[in-house]
């Protein structure tokens, strides 16, 4: 068995390596400017109109394609820990209340081992954005073997993801799915891509595609989140005015796990107010959450908020 699992991992291994180039360059693509309002962020309370009376009855079905053995997205909880990537949950002690709530999602590559006492250890949902994918599948002892039984949701380009255009991720995907057979690997449809596009369009008064934002994986999460989970505790995620006091916040890395990464809020700044090139707007979406919470019992710790 050991030796099975050996083999497989270096199969899998070498599959990635042939393909890393392919998805480094191909991966960002997209438009090349971008036309965003000028606003102060400091007014970027906007006004926010939704227009979605029940988030939890705005999914569809089919939003979520198996790649492998006719899975499907059916998982419902009562409580769930989404727990964010930021820098913010460092030396915050919180891993063991993380790991108490029924369902752990997490995002992209952040890993457990070696934050468990801030971040838990177990994983039930994670979501990767095409981007991530080889940061991910590169370390599978960290993000496949670990969590055996986790749920994967993929998101990206429907050209870089459907089955029916060949597209290189999904073949990517379909290979892990294969490889390991307990893993629920899925792909966010392309359907359910453009919901996702109308959704932001309705909550925030902007056209994702003429405004040129590009959502963030952390969008993704929280819709998902509001999905399957009846109570939703947000670990790490700071609040939509946080970077705008006064004096500025302490500079703190964007990621827990990239202590010499970029300052959390000097990123957040730049990208809301980026003109040229395709950028989350993470404050905007940050107000949504807001707005989110009153609805569907979203809690923020970590800051509190």
């Amino acid at each position: 068995m050991t030796s099975n699992k050996g083999q497989r991992l270096v199969i899998f291994m070498a599959v990635f390596a042939l393909t890393t180039l392919v998805i480094l360059y191909s991966s960002t693509s997209g438009n090349s400017s971008v036309h965003y309002s000028s606003r102060d962020i400091t007014k970027l309370s906007l006004p926010l109109i939704s227009r979605v009376s029940n988030l939890k009855k705005w999914g569809m079905e089919n939003g979520y394609h198996s790649v492998s053995a006719n899975k499907s997205l059916n998982l419902h909880c009562q409580t769930c820990a989404l727990v964010s990537s930021s820098s913010h949950l460092l030396n915050s002690s919180l891993g063991p209340e993380i790991d108490g709530s029924e369902c752990i999602i997490r995002m992209n590559d952040a890993p457990t081992t070696g934050f468990q006492k801030d971040v838990g250890n177990r994983t039930t949902v994670r979501v990767v954005a095409h981007s991530s994918i080889y940061r991910v599948l590169n370390r599978p002892q960290e993000f496949l073997n670990k969590s055996p039984d986790a749920t994967l949701i993929f998101w990206g380009p429907p050209n870089k993801m459907m089955k029916e255009k060949k597209g290189t991720i999904y073949r990517i995907i379909q290979r892990v799915s294969q490889a390991f057979p307990n893993l629920t690997a899925l792909i966010v449809s392309p359907a359910k891509m453009h919901h996702f596009d109308e959704l932001f369009h309705r909550e925030t008064g902007r056209d994702r595609q003429k405004s040129h934002s590009w959502l963030s994986t952390g969008w993704f999460t929280m819709v998902i989140a509001v999905e399957i989970c009846d109570k939703i505790m947000v670990y790490g995620m700071v609040p939509p005015s946080y970077c705008s006091q006064k004096p500025r916040p302490k500079k703190m890395p964007y990621h827990y796990y990239e202590p010499k990464g970029p300052d959390e809020c000097t990123t957040y700044i730049q990208n809301e107010k980026g003109r040229r090139g395709n950028h989350h707007r993470f404050i905007t979406e940050k107000y949504v959450f807001a707005r989110w919470a009153k609805l569907y019992n979203i809690t923020f710790f970590q800051p509190h908020w």
